[in-house]
């Protein structure tokens, strides 16, 4: 009977050991992973920190050579400024950390800014053409205005086809007024983590009139505090790689504001902490923000 009784005993005392060794495993498998999907977020942002560094090289050589072409002193003092300024900003985020997120999301909204700064221009001398070309039509008739008008047009035509070549930068989509919240199963803003059911984003999508209208497709990616991307699978293509997104939208874009809201239901454990929204379009990251959930 004793032999039984301690057999017994070392059956369970094993059957236990098992057990903690299964747990063990499971829980460094999980701290692997953990680590691996943290690396590709510094991965990331390191690569959007990059993007933004070649954006803002681009926008001071614009204005550069932007400066050279124009002949009109208020436009190219207007454009001295503006690239002084973006080289002290590039100076900046050369000294910035790739996982400081409050400072690379800073700059990334001066880097907005002053998207809609170049494109002020771009369309500014568009303007400026079709008005001298509406006078050139009604002064056909009169020679000596008309010469005189021919030759602002044609002035302002070399500096309009000079700038053509800087539309494409100024025609990226940019999102504005990015929020993101979770909701609870009345569908209102809960504060705690273990409350939520569901995430709520909206932002805008900002008017346009340089870019392409039509159909354009919107990825956005949800990232939780330890750098997991919730996601069903799904992939887009960003710099060359191919990378998970949590909510894909089809958009008719028509050039217009456009106001956008999605939603992704909850149906895993989250931890509390700050989460992340990035937006893509057309290759690139056009907008991002984070919201913080209490325990």
């Amino acid at each position: 009977m004793k032999n039984m009784n301690k057999n017994t005993v070392i059956g369970f005392v094993i059957a236990a050991l098992i057990i903690l060794v299964g747990v063990i495993g499971f829980l460094l498998t999980r701290m692997h992973e953990q680590k691996i999907e943290s690396q590709q977020m510094l991965e990331l942002a390191e690569m959007d920190k990059r993007e933004m560094e070649n954006e803002y090289e681009q926008f001071a050589m614009q204005y550069n050579e932007m400066k050279m072409q124009i002949k009109n002193d208020s436009l190219v003092a207007q454009l001295e400024k503006e690239q002084q300024r973006t080289e002290e900003l590039l100076a900046e985020l050369k000294q910035v950390k790739s996982s400081n997120a409050a400072e690379i999301m800073r700059l990334k909204k001066e880097l907005a800014t002053l998207r809609k700064v170049l494109r002020s221009f771009v369309q500014q001398i568009d303007s400026l053409n079709r008005e001298n070309q509406q006078l050139s039509r009604e002064n056909d008739n009169l020679k000596t205005q008309n010469r005189q008008a021919k030759a602002h047009i044609s002035n302002l035509s070399s500096e309009n086809e000079a700038l053509s070549e800087k539309v494409d930068i100024a025609s990226q989509l940019d999102a504005t007024g990015i929020w993101a919240e979770g909701r609870n199963k009345r569908g209102k803003k809960a504060k705690r983590i273990k409350d939520v059911k569901k995430f709520a984003i909206g932002f805008n999508i900002a008017r346009n009139v340089t870019t392409a209208t039509g159909v354009r497709s919107i990825y956005i990616r949800i990232a939780t505090p330890t750098g997991e991307v919730l996601t069903q699978g799904g992939t887009f293509e960003y710099e060359n790689r191919q990378l998970e997104f949590s909510i894909r939208k089809d958009i008719e874009y028509t050039g217009e504001e456009q106001s956008i809201q999605v939603w992704w239901d909850v149906t895993q454990t989250l931890s509390a902490g700050a989460y992340r929204v990035d937006i893509f379009a057309d290759g690139r990251n056009i907008g991002s923000t984070t919201f913080t959930f209490e325990k």
